[in-house]
């Protein structure tokens, strides 16, 4: 046996054991996936839906019973007045823009608490000052601050709001690309219930993109006023092709449909292009994926951690999304692992990863997207910004299996390329 069979062979044991050492964490949360599905299938009995919800609509799609039933079945899920699943929403950042535009007035102000927003909202807000048609453009103000290890956040949110027109609180759940934990229930309700005891008629918005379904309850249930997230996420099911929700206060809903369409016709047009069967599938399929999704991210980061790297969230933390990130501090490895993870995907796995600019964000980016639907984070897939300290930021994936496969063939190669060290193989 040549070394590099040797060390292939090593490697596989080394993964396979990652696996076994966290089984015991696997099987309660196995529990949560059985309570989740039960919630979702009690839904679908309450609501009533049946086959004929599954036919397609034409033209505005006025009294669509397929529209209408998905929407009662979200509005459900969330435990809000009201929800909008709507294929006509282009990406998460376009529901979240919908409800900011929808929501916000010259000489409003929004206040993130949770720092830097994600990347892509930067032109919408108008951050980046390129004149696009930002809020600020249109005369809304905006201040941020961070909830995490801010031992004045309290008092810093109190000040905002009493002394500014502050008409919405902007919570983004997920870490986004920084280095930070990403926010959980007892967060997001601890904030709403603060800033509803400033002044009970501000808003508070959680963008709830990669968090659905992860924890027992969604930021509606808890104190928030509206949540918008992406059907190419977690709800769904790594089946539905496009589109994006939002729930919340009915009125605020109607609010987001009316920029998303026109005033005047809201949320009472749209059609779902045929596709009414499958975000309804995708939904049942959600559980099960996002299950496996928090076990793939365990065990990615047990493995990182165990090669030497920084990881975040730590393997068997608590988690509020399927996110896991990895510090790696070197362009380079950031190349290779999206490359090698580009590699085992089963979709474009001949496509050499180069750095490329994208609509929407600041930094070049990296990405390894081998996956049946463009841009799916509930499938396997890897990217990263290409700025210090060179985080990669991995998400998803449909089974384990397949997460071990792309593993081994990783660090194999890093291996191969003397990139890591040999000494994690010493225990094997």
């Amino acid at each position: 046996m040549n070394k590099k069979s040797k060390d292939y062979e090593l490697v596989r044991n080394f993964v396979f054991e990652s696996e076994i050492e966290l089984n015991n964490l696997f099987i309660r949360r196995s529990n949560d996936l059985y309570l989740k599905l039960q919630n979702i299938l009690n839904i679908f009995h309450d609501e009533k839906l049946s086959t004929s919800h599954f036919n397609n609509a034409t033209g505005m799609g006025l009294d669509d019973i397929s529209r209408e039933k998905i929407d009662n079945i979200y509005a459900n899920l969330f435990q809000a007045e009201k929800a909008a699943v709507r294929m006509q929403f282009v990406s998460g950042t376009h529901a979240i823009g919908s409800v900011l535009f929808g929501i916000l007035r010259p000489g409003d102000t929004m206040l993130s608490v949770t720092g830097n927003p994600y990347d892509t909202l930067e032109e919408v807000i108008g951050l980046r000052k390129k004149g696009q048609g930002s809020l600020i453009d249109f005369g809304i103000k905006y201040q941020q601050i961070d909830f995490r290890n801010n031992s004045t956040f309290d008092n810093q949110l109190r000040e905002i709001v009493l002394q500014t027109n502050c008409k919405l609180v902007f919570i983004q759940k997920s870490c986004g690309y920084t280095w930070r934990r990403s926010l959980n229930k007892k967060d997001i309700q601890r904030i709403c219930k603060l800033v509803h005891s400033i002044n009970e008629n501000c808003i508070c918005f959680v963008d709830n993109c990669y968090g659905e379904l992860v924890e027992d309850k969604e930021p509606t249930a808890i104190g928030a006023n509206i949540v918008a997230g992406s059907l190419i996420k977690n709800l769904g099911g790594t089946i539905v092709p496009s589109g994006g929700y939002v729930a919340g206060d009915q009125e605020l809903v109607e609010l987001a449909c009316c920029r998303l369409t026109s005033p005047g016709i809201g949320s009472k047009a749209g059609i779902n292009f045929g596709l009414s069967r499958t975000i309804l599938q995708g939904l049942f399929l959600s559980p099960q994926m996002i299950h496996e999704s928090l076990n793939c991210a365990d065990l990615i980061a047990s493995v990182f951690k165990k090669i030497g790297f920084k990881v975040l969230p730590e393997p068997g933390a608590y988690r509020s999304d399927i996110i896991q990130a990895i510090q790696l501090e070197d362009p380079l490895l950031i190349k290779k692992i999206c490359q090698s993870f580009q590699s085992s995907s089963p979709v474009d796995s001949f496509l050499n990863v180069i750095p490329s600019v994208m609509n929407g964000y600041e930094s070049n980016l990296l990405m390894a997207g081998g996956t049946f639907i463009e841009g799916s984070t509930s499938e396997f897939s890897a990217d990263a910004p290409l700025r210090k300290p060179y985080n990669i930021f991995i998400q998803g994936g449909t089974h384990i299996a397949h997460v071990k496969i792309a593993l081994i063939q990783l660090i194999s190669n890093l291996l191969e390329e003397n990139l890591i060290t040999r000494d994690f193989l010493s225990s094997i």
